[in-house]
């Protein structure tokens, strides 16, 4: 099984829609705090779940659950400590809340999910540490960062 990741900034809406269907993804999983970003208009609510389901014939769940509350991405857009500190406390949110581990239960057995946030690269992104963790959960696991 793969999972992918995708970021929203950056990419026109030609790219990002492309990626999607070029990987026969079937549900995205909008892992962002507020879904309602400037950032690309494309991938604002409820636009997003529109353009999937037209251009793509895929499914759109917004799931603030898996993004980093409000507090610890605040102080980090604040650099009150760096990426390395960021993950680590984003990764004990992640244990503290637990839903990671039915992550998969919430789509259809063989969907191709994708996990969507703003950020162009994973590098410092929370979707990469969740894709990993869900890695670690799910043995076989494949991440795909697109």
């Amino acid at each position: 099984m793969t999972l992918y990741t995708i970021g929203s900034y950056g990419k026109t809406a030609r790219e990002f829609f492309g990626l999607l269907r070029e990987h026969g993804v079937t549900a995205v999983a909008d892992v962002r705090l507020r879904n309602r970003s400037q950032l690309s208009g494309f991938a604002k609510a409820p636009d997003l779940a529109y353009f999937l389901d037209a251009l793509n014939g895929c499914a759109y769940i917004h799931l603030p659950q898996f993004a980093p509350s409000a507090e610890l991405l605040d102080a980090y857009r604040e650099k009150r400590f760096g990426t390395d500190e960021y993950e680590a406390r984003y990764l004990e949110l992640m244990e503290r809340r637990g839903e990671y581990r039915g992550f998969f239960d919430m789509f259809p057995r063989g969907a191709r999910v994708c996990l969507l946030c703003a950020e162009a690269s994973p590098a410092h992104c929370h979707r990469r540490a969740l894709a990993e963790l869900l890695a670690r959960a799910n043995p076989g696991l494949e991440v795909v960062h697109l």
